[in-house]
């Protein structure tokens, strides 16, 4: 990997720096680039001096997702990184894992993630897939996240092998050229004719505990287009099936979900505020819901990347991928629902 130009953060960094970003980390969200540039620094932090103006970029503010550019200058404000205390040992390394791998090729790799594991490590996880990818594979130069999913999303997940690849896919992504399907369970019967999903979002923060200097979770909202922090959300909804739980479980709808803007939890959000919260949602559902429905087995979120269409960085052929749904949701589908879930994807959109 070649050095990045400029001075080299320290342990006890309290000046002003500035960085210049090389060739091969083009392409890359600013925020990745400062979690593996800033060694010892707590990604809240990283992420406050992100929203403050502190860092900037040829001279100007920027937003955590930026993509950088080669030969842009990063300024960064002074920082003190954490020291451990003594005696304290290093953090363990990721433990070498692999998952089920949907498609591989010397450019990319597409695996099916399970719920429950972060795609990469931060806010208060050690480590994600892709520490653990990189752990179970010494002999790769490069293995780069092209996307995320939240942790309690389960489906396809593509990480590049390459840098051309990364940045072609995640040119791809930013310019809508892929079409990504996810499958969800929600709340109550969804209204067929309720296609189109054009609301505004905007992130914001829970208040922190009493007495702590640390801000609380970050959380996403539906407002108005003229809101100061609206960015533009559009999901398109098909219904696919009712579905109906015993009891007092109550009656869903199983829906595919497609996504033409990739922001911050925008189907849970999107969802939940037309009045039907995705089954098992911690963060937007109905908490007592949530919990009857554990005892049917549904003990995580029913949200899964579904299908993916996107070209092939290298060769230009058109891919579809699909994952299929796990044990523990298929668990609660209907067997004719299953099947027709399995049949493979076409051309055509869903």
């Amino acid at each position: 990997m070649k050095k990045i130009i400029g001075a080299k953060p320290r342990p006890a960094a309290a000046e002003v720096r500035f960085l210049t970003v090389e060739g091969e980390f083009a392409g890359q969200r600013l925020d990745n680039f400062l979690f593996r540039t800033l060694k010892g620094v707590p990604k809240t932090h990283v992420y406050r001096i992100i929203r403050s103006g502190e860092v900037r970029i040829n001279k100007g503010r920027a937003q955590a997702e930026t993509r950088l550019e080669a030969g842009d200058v990063l300024r960064l404000p002074p920082l003190r990184m954490a020291e451990r205390p003594a005696g304290q040992d290093a953090p363990a390394p990721a433990p070498a894992r692999e998952f089920p791998v949907l498609f591989e090729d010397d450019a990319l790799l597409a695996i099916d993630k399970p719920a429950g594991v972060a795609v990469h490590g931060g806010s208060g996880v050690s480590f994600g897939v892709i520490e653990q990818l990189r752990a179970s594979r010494p002999g790769s130069r490069f293995l780069e996240l092209v996307h995320r999913l939240d942790r309690e999303t389960s489906g396809i997940l593509l990480v590049a092998k390459k840098r051309s690849a990364l940045t072609g896919l995640q040119d791809q992504f930013r310019e809508r050229e892929t079409g990504k399907t996810y499958l969800a369970l929600v709340e109550g019967r969804w209204p067929a004719n309720k296609k189109v999903l054009d609301a505004p979002l905007a992130r914001y923060l829970l208040p922190g505990k009493p007495g702590s200097v640390e801000t609380g979770e970050r959380r996403v909202r539906v407002v108005a287009k003229d809101h100061p922090d609206a960015m533009r959300a559009i999901t398109l909804v098909k219904v696919l099936a009712p579905v109906s739980l015993p009891l007092e479980a109550g009656e869903f709808s199983l829906l595919a979900v497609t996504i033409k803007t990739g922001r911050t939890h925008q189907i849970r959000v999107h969802l939940a505020s037309g009045g039907h919260p995705i089954a098992g949602d911690d963060k937007y559902g109905d908490f007592e819901r949530n919990r009857m429905l554990q005892r049917f087995g549904l003990k995580r979120m029913f949200l899964h990347a579904w299908r993916l269409r996107f070209t092939h960085p290298a060769s230009g052929e058109r891919l579809i991928l699909q994952a299929e749904l796990p044990p523990e949701l298929q668990a609660l589908m209907p067997q004719p629902v299953l099947e027709n879930l399995a049949a493979p994807a076409s051309s055509s959109h869903d």
